[in-house]
């Protein structure tokens, strides 16, 4: 049989995608284009239009799309017949990123954790940690954020400030309290004092939490950053009020805000920690949960996976250790990297004084929010037009979100943001 490739240079057929697949469909709404190849931080499609992407995947390729290290591994080890599925069996591509994870993440830092390999996906990582602190304590509530993400399924959903992706559930979402996340309030407000003082009034109402879920930059909530000093309170009232700590380091760990964890910089420990995304650094799926050895109640198979055993994944991951983070060369790459970002974005916000309600961000991951709600989209949109993929974010997509790959060059960096500049002006 013949298979007739199709012509890169005219295809940009979209009618099976349009016809076939599921209206739940989102990213492609925003780039109505058909990609074909990646390769760094440039993407192309079947027209052979070349795309600078300050997306990475949502968080997942913080080395890059086909970064040539973990692409050499990775093809190594299906050349020689390596296992690809193995559930939780052990094999040595497992025992390889254990070793590597211990000897290069965790000894280092002086984290006691264990591993746990959930489902293949951030929630899935989550779902594990709300279940593993209820177990725990023995407790059903769990103490979450305004404007928190943490995934689409039941129990992440439930600690998902979003109301669009919370409708999407069909049932109530039950047994967790929202509380305003650092800045909320406008910083007018003490931090915790009110909430520590409702768990020890018995007339309160609220009941005493097995855990707080947070992420230390949130992400899809809008680009809110957690001062550090913020974060060390709240881990002083978890320890004082018999609560575990669960940081969400799904799209903020790997490196995102510089530190490989992105709780590193507050000088806290966690109890439970969720990685997911950029941990393959391949794009490939994978997720852990990271807990302190006192915390590993489980039964044997009393939570599994079918997917949970991801041994390609398992060979990028322990490739992009040994070849980012033996060093602290990719973490000063980040924080200057995301020095320039915010120098520019500065900039923007002197340009359109009027239009530009704030900028933050931590590292390499920044946010651009206009007093006009719908300003971001059209910025988005512009800036796809003009050759950038760029995604939005916030409660109303009012922030332009920049997630560019860790690994960038200077170049491709100044080139994005002169084009984030230009669609900015040319949407005023």
């Amino acid at each position: 049989m013949t298979i007739t490739q199709p012509d890169l240079g005219t295809h940009r057929d979209l009618s099976v995608f349009e016809t076939l697949e599921s209206e739940v469909r989102g990213y492609c709404r925003s780039w109505p284009t058909v990609f074909t190849r990646a390769l760094g931080s440039r993407m192309y499609d079947e027209g052979g239009r070349e795309y600078l992407d300050f997306f990475a995947g949502a968080g997942s390729l913080n080395y890059g799309h086909n970064n040539p290290v973990l692409k050499r591994a990775l093809l190594d080890y299906l050349q020689q017949d390596g296992v690809t599925h193995g559930l939780d069996m052990s094999t040595t591509a497992k025992r390889t990123f254990l070793e590597t994870f211990r000897d290069v993440l965790l000894r280092p830092r002086g984290l006691p954790y264990k591993v746990m390999f959930t489902g293949p996906t951030g929630t899935n990582a989550v779902e594990a940690a709300l279940k593993l602190a209820r177990k725990v304590k023995g407790r059903e509530s769990i103490v979450s954020f305004t404007n928190a993400f943490h995934g689409m399924s039941l129990g992440s959903l439930a600690v998902t400030g979003n109301a669009f992706k919370r409708a999407g559930a069909g049932v109530p979402l039950v047994h967790t309290t929202p509380i305003p996340f650092d800045g909320y309030l406008g910083g007018g407000e003490p931090d915790f004092s009110w909430f520590e003082r409702m768990l020890a009034d018995k007339g309160s109402g609220l009941n005493q939490p097995a855990a707080v879920i947070v992420e230390t930059v949130q992400g899809e909530g809008g680009i809110n950053v957690a001062r550090a000093e913020w974060l060390c309170r709240l881990s002083d009232v978890c320890k004082r009020q018999d609560m575990l700590l669960i940081v969400d380091d799904i799209q903020m760990g790997c490196g995102r805000t510089g530190a490989f964890f992105s709780f590193e910089e507050a000088g806290i420990v966690p109890d439970i920690v969720t990685v997911s995304k950029s941990i393959s650094g391949y794009g490939l799926p994978m997720a852990l949960c990271l807990f302190k050895p006192e915390l590993d109640v489980w039964e044997p198979g009393e939570h599994n996976g079918t997917f949970r055993g991801n041994n390609p994944a398992f060979v990028t991951a322990a490739a992009a250790l040994d070849a980012y983070w033996t060093d602290g060369e990719l973490k000063k790459q980040t924080l200057a990297r995301g020095e320039k970002v915010e120098w520019a974005l500065r900039a923007i916000a002197v340009e359109h004084a009027q239009e530009v309600a704030d900028l933050r961000g931590r590292g390499l991951v920044w946010g651009l929010e206009f007093h006009d709600k719908g300003r971001a989209d059209r910025v988005a949109r512009r800036a796809f037009e003009l050759g950038l993929l760029i995604e939005t974010s916030g409660p109303e997509s009012e922030v332009v979100k920049l997630l560019p790959a860790l690994t960038i060059t200077p170049d491709e960096l100044d080139e994005g943001l002169r084009i984030l500049s230009r669609a900015v002006r040319e949407t005023s």
